[in-house]
């Protein structure tokens, strides 16, 4: 484990201190709870964006696919 030096705002604190009293925690356990469920969820909305991304790139791709496939039924139609 790696031991931080960590600064709370007084209202934070004083939350924290009042839930972890009333379910009877570890201040240090719940802290480390709390940490992994933030990093949880913003791997998550990293991730999410980067498959909107990634998705924005393929549908701009099957498009142009498409639209070829298009050109070539027209031309086959025409024949």
């Amino acid at each position: 484990m790696k031991t931080i030096s960590l600064k709370l705002d007084d209202s934070i604190y004083g939350e924290t201190e009042n839930i972890v009293k009333s379910i009877k925690k570890p201040r240090n356990r719940y802290i480390n709870d709390a940490l992994e469920y933030y990093n949880k969820m913003q791997s998550r909305l990293i991730l999410q964006q980067k498959l909107h991304f990634e998705s924005k790139l393929v549908s701009e791709s099957s498009m142009e696919v498409l639209k070829e496939f298009e050109q070539i039924d027209t031309l086959y139609e025409s024949i």
